[in-house]
């Protein structure tokens, strides 16, 4: 689904990112776990083409993507749900969800997602009206996630969904992202929160000072002492 080899970004000057190289194969859910300032949200950035890459490739579905733009890429079915979800804070929940549907394929079946949308958070279908800015932490980002899946993504980029929410919460948004999972859709998760990333992961990397120090099947790293001790918290 996902290949990039070698990947390079920079701020200027200050290098973000040296020879990021992981891959998401089809229907697999990878997390990218690391530090605060690890470079993740770089890394998700740039894969959804909001930011330039200064080398490598980046290749979705073997054709090289790492010239086109945000739009051209959601074209190819890519939908990335942001860190802290960049809702429309004055639009109803229905008008966020609405403009998840800018890929030409799914224009039409508008009421088709927003049914499916619904019957996956029936709490927004009794907010459809609500502002957006109004609903808790936790409803916006049901939100956002419902709004990356109007557009139907292939694949589904999530940055930090577990960010500033209470524990409970937490556990409903992993729940949801792992059903989205087992529905057949590659997702690339970047995640702080280790342990719960793991938990729903197939394979992990550790990124950390922009570069990627480890791989592997979850319970492989969760063997690793020293990876333990640096980046899971025990």
């Amino acid at each position: 689904m996902l290949r990039v080899d070698g990947l390079c970004v920079s701020y200027g000057d200050a290098v973000a990112l040296t020879d990021v190289t992981l891959a998401v194969g089809d229907g697999e859910l990878l997390a990218v776990i690391g530090p605060n300032g690890a470079g993740k949200t770089t890394l998700v950035n740039a894969l959804a083409r909001l930011l330039p890459i200064r080398g490598g490739s980046i290749r979705l579905m073997g054709e090289d993507v790492g010239r086109l733009s945000p739009r051209d890429l959601a074209e190819r079915g890519v939908a990335l749900i942001p860190e802290g979800r960049r809702l429309f804070a004055g639009m109803s929940v229905e008008e966020n969800l609405e403009m998840g549907c800018y890929r030409k394929s799914v224009r039409r079946s508008r009421e088709e997602g927003l049914r499916r949308v619904y019957e996956i958070f029936p709490i927004l279908a009794q907010r459809r009206r609500q502002i957006a800015g109004t609903l808790s932490g936790g409803q916006q980002q049901m939100v956002a996630i419902a709004r990356a899946l109007m557009a139907r993504p292939k694949l589904l980029l999530i940055d930090e969904p577990s960010l500033g929410l209470a524990p409970i919460i937490i556990n409903e948004v992993f729940e949801t992202i792992a059903r989205i999972h087992a529905g057949g859709v590659s997702i690339l998760l970047i995640e702080q929160n280790a342990s719960r990333a793991l938990e729903i992961a197939q394979r992990a990397c550790v990124l950390d000072c922009g570069r990627l120090v480890a791989s592997g099947a979850p319970a492989q790293l969760q063997a690793d002492g020293e990876i333990v001790a640096a980046y899971l918290g025990h």
